[in-house]
């Protein structure tokens, strides 16, 4: 008697505390579950019908990325958005298999309008990682997938000619002349040395804060992480990139470990923000280290988010950690960050509030 009274009391304890730690939701060992960046409701709902279907993972993380690209979710994932400098629209995308770590991306993909669609092939039908520009086009394109296409649109087009008639501000150039009008570029000091001078003077006129070129409508991704039915981990990543952004760029988004990361002993992580400074941080990756080392994923995810912001105070970003029990979190800097959940104790796509 005595044994049983005392082991009803720590079930019970055990049970509550299985259900949420601090600000972090989720049941342990309770999944499927599939988390995406942003109020992206569709996405995960396609995402979760696939792993409803019997898909795997992957393939789950394939369905949702695509169902954004094709919404052109906030203008900022698939074709029809974010021109470059050139007025082009072009897609990055990688999807991971958390089983395997077989990573497949493409980045500064043209032409191509099914950006997670080309990763997965990269993954599943060559010994790369990662496949670029036209190159990346002409594969995807070999392996079936619709093209030569224009991803540009009417609003993207209208958009670039309004940034055109505004001098081309803002731009991502820094330390360069002209700084208040478009192109040709050329770099400050060169043009110091012919005017004979070494002035220091508006060396930095062109240059704001970074965080004036990121918001939620012109720089954004979908990062999606699914855990399925038997436990396996992929994720998956989408986006066609900053606006106005100088041809050629790639950002955090097909960049493993960046934009995304899964590893089926542990969890996975979800990123999104302004790439081309989260990428230099890897902030997945030690979202992923930092949970394998025993830190709950609130606490994984606001360490990553800090160490960026400490070299980049006026950066701006977010990310979502998930360890393999379906516990997840958030963390953010800069702006307020949301992102979606669907697991088996909900009855539709939940959205998820974090404030920096």
């Amino acid at each position: 008697m005595a044994v049983s009274s005392l082991l009803v009391p720590l079930l019970l304890l055990f049970t509550s505390s299985s259900v949420a730690l601090g600000n972090e939701v989720g049941n342990i060992g309770h999944y499927p579950v599939v988390v995406s960046t942003w109020p992206f409701k569709e996405a995960v709902r396609a995402a979760w019908r696939a792993i409803d279907s019997g898909f795997s993972a992957v393939d789950a993380v394939v369905e949702g990325c695509s169902a954004c690209e094709e919404l052109r979710c906030d203008g900022t994932v698939g074709p029809g958005g974010s021109p470059d400098e050139n007025g082009e629209t072009t897609l990055d995308a990688l999807v991971m298999n958390g089983a395997t770590m077989e990573v497949g991306a493409v980045a500064a993909m043209r032409y191509v309008k099914d950006g997670i669609k080309a990763a997965r092939l990269v993954m599943q039908h060559t010994r790369h990682t990662l496949l670029v520009g036209e190159q990346a086009s002409a594969f995807a394109i070999s392996m079936g997938l619709q093209g030569p296409t224009n991803l540009s649109s009417s609003d993207s087009i209208q958009k670039w000619s309004k940034w055109k008639k505004d001098r081309c501000q803002p731009n991502f150039w820094k330390n360069i002349v002209p700084v208040d009008r478009c192109g040709p570029y050329h770099p400050k000091e060169i043009a110091e040395l012919g005017e004979g001078t070494c002035s220091n003077a508006n060396l930095m006129a062109a240059v704001e804060s970074r965080s004036s070129h990121i918001g939620l409508h012109n720089h954004d991704t979908i990062s999606m992480a699914v855990i399925g039915k038997e436990g396996h981990i992929a994720v998956g990543t989408s986006t066609n990139g900053a606006t106005y952004k100088i041809p050629g760029r790639v950002g955090d988004g097909p960049i493993a470990g960046s934009s995304s990361y899964a590893d089926d002993e542990v969890g996975a992580c979800g990123a999104t923000g302004d790439g081309d400074i989260m990428m230099r941080f890897l902030p997945c990756y030690q979202v992923v280290e930092s949970m394998r080392l025993g830190m709950e994923p609130k606490l994984a995810a606001q360490d990553a988010i800090r160490r960026i912001a400490r070299k980049f105070p006026d950066f701006v970003g977010a990310v979502f950690a998930i360890n393999k029990n379906g516990l997840h979190a958030g963390a953010c800097h800069g702006w307020t960050f949301q992102y979606s959940v669907r697991s088996l104790e909900m009855e539709d796509v939940e959205v998820f509030t974090v404030h920096p």
